[in-house]
């Protein structure tokens, strides 16, 4: 065949398969985009729009509360159903019916703490309002998907399944998962008590204090500021709760407007309202308290009968057979027990361990953000937090009238005998809870004389108090690094508070590396292959930044100190301690110097330098100038579905890209953790707030909002957050 014609011939493919290829990407990918003008035929009792704004914001716009969440199920599934599918189904325990064996662990574990048993427990008893505007909600969902069958989410075809319904429950799934998600803390039961096995058990009660001697009042990740030290003295509130990173974004933000309600900021996908945000009179910021609401529970349980004791008395487990089905494999079937005390969680020979968990207590499921979205005032905000049972959360508030507040929210369980930090017997009957703690007695401020109200995720609870605290609590470097950049000025304005948001100073590790310099010098010994890393930290100004070899050297200095420490008190467990206040024990122990741990602390920090430099040679080459911090701080975050795409998998990614930050800055930062959204609001001139979320507010690959967010959200920008003033395209819902 001559070559003209072979080439002729094998253009005519190319552009076959090109036209092709555009065929599947419109049908798959661009054709399932959100409809976002016209209208659409629903039943709504009167009509309601949708004007989505510059990076796709829906601005709701009712008559009725109930039209109101109807259209926000409608347009979250628009831009977020298959999210919303894969929450209700890790929560349920049911991702292996769509992914395969690879999620069979995570299916078991959902089942074993029986998230969607509680659900639908919890949707029994919930009030009729609350079922109404829920089950608004889920309509709206149900609506999208009914008339889209279609033409759904590329996610649903490449992995070939269609969503089913969505309902009251699922919503109550996803609100169980986020619940489990902040609260878990039954692990660290576990290592403690393996790290008592064969250690010294009052340097392993250090090793997990939950107080640091560095608390300041009260405790999380957001901040208030009263007008005296505001450019419009009114308040500012700045909120950045640091979750888990994920593609879409874990927040969808939305406006909902109608008589009554006016409120905007951000929601969970699958869970109506607004969590986190503003209305016209007053705005809050909502973060992890995490007290400890779970006990492990040591049952005497016969394996065979289920049978186990209880004060002396024999009681018998409940039974919970499950099956899990597994795309392309057998189904899995296992047995659950249920005690007095909970799921049993793990058995060991004969142990059973039971957890008890405030998420499964009757009554656990409060919602009290639908009634904050129309709180006028103080009163109003505390009203509605009072019932709240979890997850225990910080509060703060401020509004218009220039007050501003802190309150803890959630159901602490009183424990009596014990600290709930080990797993206890079961049978005894001499560890059980005695309530919760009265709401009037949680941590709480208002209006203080200094004008600030800070939080980092610290013990906000006061030395003295009269019930016992445990808690996974973070230190309190975070805390004291935004008090002290909020109290060194007056006339901040919202945009100043990104500075606060992305301040990357660690006070640990500046802390670290002054005592290694301090006893590297104080030897006087000369090591050649440590007078880069000496120098590198004693000019090091602190700053855990991207692109400076410090930082990385900082890190790994800490990690080998925090095993020292661990393997003093607990010979061969040094591994397994890794606890949020390791970081003040450290610098505890290097400031007080006490002889029963170690009798040369200059030679422990060399040694950590040592090793420190070895590992670090190892990791990024025998250079430590031309060492990076942000080579080992890391995001990668591709599509868990879109990867797969041939050629183009890797662009629906975020990554890999080098961070900044660290556990012990304001911004927090791990390879898997971050600030999930960023939000300032003034309360002299709302349109003058903030917020954007990491990624982008649509989940669809080809949507111009996918990732129209990431590039600010990396670069520490943000957007004006749309209230009163917003246009776009518009979408008319109107009555059947």
């Amino acid at each position: 065949m001559p070559l003209n014609r072979l080439l002729k011939y094998l253009n005519l493919l190319i552009a076959v398969v090109l036209v092709v290829a555009l065929g599947l990407v419109y049908w798959f990918v661009y054709r399932v985009l959100p409809q976002t003008s016209g209208r659409v035929i629903a039943p709504v009792q009167q009509r309601t729009t949708v004007t989505r704004d510059g990076r796709g914001i829906p601005h709701i716009e009712a008559q009725t509360l109930e039209d109101a969440l109807f259209v926000q199920g409608y347009v979250t599934a628009q831009d977020r159903l298959w999210q919303m599918d894969v929450l209700r189904r890790l929560g349920s325990g049911e991702l292996s019916e769509v992914i395969g064996s690879a999620t069979i662990d995570m299916d078991r574990e959902s089942r074993r703490l029986r998230l969607r048993r509680v659900a639908e427990e919890h949707y029994r008893a919930l009030a009729p309002q609350l079922r109404s505007s829920f089950a608004a909600y889920a309509r709206g969902v149900n609506h999208f998907i009914s008339t889209h069958r279609s033409s759904l989410p590329a996610e649903f075809t490449l992995m070939r399944y269609d969503p089913q319904p969505w309902s009251v429950v699922d919503s109550l799934v996803v609100g169980m998962q986020m619940f489990r998600t902040l609260t878990t803390s039954w692990r660290e039961e576990l290592q403690k008590r393996s790290m008592l096995e064969g250690g010294e058990a009052d340097k392993v009660d250090v090793l997990f204090s939950p107080r640091s001697g560095y608390e300041l009042q009260p405790g999380s990740n957001a901040w208030v500021i009263s007008g005296k030290r505001t450019a419009s003295g009114k308040p500012i509130l700045a909120n950045d709760p640091h979750l888990e990173f994920s593609l879409p974004s874990t927040w969808y933000q939305v406006h909902l407007k109608m008589p009554g309600m006016n409120v905007t900021g951000v929601s969970l996908p699958g869970i109506p309202g607004v969590i986190i945000g503003h209305n016209d009179r007053i705005a809050w910021g909502v973060t992890n308290l995490q007290f400890d609401v779970q006990d492990l529970y040591s049952e005497k349980m016969n394996g065979q009968t289920a049978l186990y004791l209880f004060k002396g008395q024999p009681q018998q487990a409940r039974l919970e057979r499950e099956v899990i089905r597994v795309k392309g494999g057998r189904a899995v079937e296992f047995d659950g027990f249920v005690t007095r005390h909970g799921p049993v969680v793990q058995a060991s020979g004969s142990e059973f361990l039971a957890l008890r968990w405030v998420g499964e207590e009757p009554g656990s499921f409060g919602f009290p953000f639908l009634d904050i979205n129309r709180a006028r005032n103080w009163n109003d905000f505390l009203n509605a937090l009072r019932p709240y049972p979890g997850p225990a959360q910080n509060f703060v508030y401020s509004d218009v009238d220039g007050n501003i507040g802190y309150h803890v929210a959630g159901s602490l369980p009183i424990r009596r005998n014990y600290n709930g930090d080990i797993p206890v017997d079961g049978s005894s009957g001499q560890f059980e809870w005695d309530g919760y703690i009265p709401f009037d007695e949680l941590p709480q401020i208002f209006n203080p004389p200094s004008g600030i109200i800070a939080t980092a995720n610290q013990n906000p609870f006061p030395a003295a108090y009269p019930y016992n605290v445990r808690g996974n609590f973070a230190s309190g470097y975070r805390n004291r690094q935004i008090i002290s950049l909020l109290s060194s000025r007056t006339g901040w304005k919202p945009d100043d508070m990104l500075v606060v948001q992305k301040d990357v100073y660690s006070a640990l590790s500046s802390f670290i590396a002054k005592q290694v310099v301090a006893a590297y010098e104080k030897r006087g010994a000369q090591n050649a292959g440590l007078t880069d890393a000496v120098q590198m930290l004693k000019s090091w100004n602190g700053q855990m930044e991207k692109g400076t070899p410090a930082p990385f050297l900082s890190v790994l200095l800490y990690q080998h100190l925090r095993r020292a420490i661990a393997e003093r008190a607990s010979p061969g467990k040094g591994g397994i301690y890794d606890s949020m206040m390791a970081g003040p024990v450290i610098e505890r122990l290097l400031r007080e110097r006490p002889a029963n741990w170690f009798s040369d602390y200059d030679q422990l920090l060399l040694r950590a330098l040592v090793d420190a430099v070895e590992e670090g040679k190892r990791i990024q080459g025998r250079n430590a100038v031309k060492w990076d911090y942000g080579e080992y701080l890391q995001l990668d975050l591709p599509h868990p579905v879109g990867k797969q795409i041939p050629w183009v998998g890797s662009y629906l990614g975020i990554g890999p890209v080098p961070m900044s930050g660290s556990s012990t800055t304001v911004k927090q930062t791990s390879r898997k953790l971050g600030p999930s959204m960023r939000m300032a609001v003034d309360l002299g001139n709302l349109e003058n707030s903030y917020q954007n979320i990491t990624i982008g507010e649509s989940g669809q690959f080809l949507s111009s909002h996918y990732k129209d967010q990431w590039d600010a959200y990396y670069a520490g920008r943000s957007f004006p957050m749309r209230f009163g003033k917003y246009d776009g395209d518009v979408l008319a819902f109107v009555p059947e």
